[in-house]
């Protein structure tokens, strides 16, 4: 597969497909969480939305990263939730409404904090070696089109046509499982001479910022008094990151073109699976014996 019609088109087209599979999972009942648990949905939006990038730029100054791997670690942090943490949410007998709320803010505010934390990343790790730079307003427009569009579709799917709606779901489901798949195989395909070295590089990097940011997750809501379920969701929301959009801001031609700042955001969608599954076997475990 050709790099240009990877990232001109399939990607752009995998997304799209992903985030409407959210918005056929979301109604505006959801958003109304926010007053309904505003402690938790604060509480994990300042987890996900500050405390993450923070963590990012700290394991990202800490590792000896190349300033585009150290910059595409940053545009994986400053991403939001996505379909997948509500999924783990729900293996993990987490607070699913919670975790859908949290995915559906986080997915609006970042496409205004995305930019900003890029651009900072790249003027802190590239320095005078770059004279790239996401241009905030189309940039914004750009994400929200791929991102913001699709989920509305989804959403008004499901409230006109929710028969439709809810047998095309597990279609979608399965279709950005697999687009999703030939995305981060065309982005290591298309960096194969060195995929060998970018996992020895970035491997244990993307692990450990999905390591630590659930464990500080879990950490701040179990400190905060929210209930179990409540610090489930939260833990997986601020650990699993949508990759799929950290592949696109990282490789589409129209904002950064770099294939190199999306291996952690490729490398990471792998890991992410095998975290998430570790964390949903242990919730539901200790759940278990606890009941014994």
């Amino acid at each position: 597969m050709e790099s240009n019609f990877l990232t001109a088109v399939f990607l752009p087209l995998a997304l799209f497909i992903i985030m409407l599979g959210m918005g056929l999972t979301l109604t505006l009942d959801d958003f109304k969480q926010v007053l309904i648990y505003p402690k938790a949905v604060i509480i994990g939006l300042l987890a996900q939305l500050v405390m993450l990038p923070i963590v990012g730029f700290g394991i990202a100054s800490i590792f000896s990263l190349s300033p585009d791997l150290a910059v595409g670690l940053m545009i994986l942090a400053a991403c939001p939730g996505g379909s997948t943490s509500n999924m783990i949410t729900f293996l993990a007998r987490g607070d699913v409404a919670l975790s859908i709320t949290l995915t559906a803010v986080s997915s609006l505010i970042t496409v205004f904090t995305i930019p900003l934390i890029v651009n900072l990343s790249m003027q802190t790790f590239l320095r005078e070696s770059t004279t790239l730079q996401l241009p905030f307003l189309s940039t914004v427009l750009q994400i929200a089109l791929i991102t913001i569009v699709p989920v509305t579709i989804g959403m008004l799917m499901k409230r006109y046509v929710p028969g439709f709606a809810k047998q095309a779901d597990k279609s979608v489901k399965w279709l950005s499982l697999f687009f999703l798949a030939i995305v981060i195989a065309g982005v290591l395909l298309k960096e194969r001479n060195n995929f060998i070295s970018f996992v020895i590089d970035v491997g244990w990097v993307t692990l450990a910022l999905n390591v630590v940011s659930m464990a500080l997750g879990f950490a701040i809501a179990t400190l905060t008094r929210l209930s179990k379920q409540q610090t489930t969701a939260i833990t997986v929301e601020v650990g699993i990151q949508n990759g799929t959009l950290a592949i696109a801001i990282a490789s589409a031609p129209t904002l950064l073109n770099s294939p190199t700042m999306a291996i952690p955001a490729a490398i990471y969608s792998l890991l992410m699976f095998v975290t998430g599954a570790g964390f949903a076997w242990w919730v539901n475990r200790h759940s278990t014996l606890s009941k014994a």
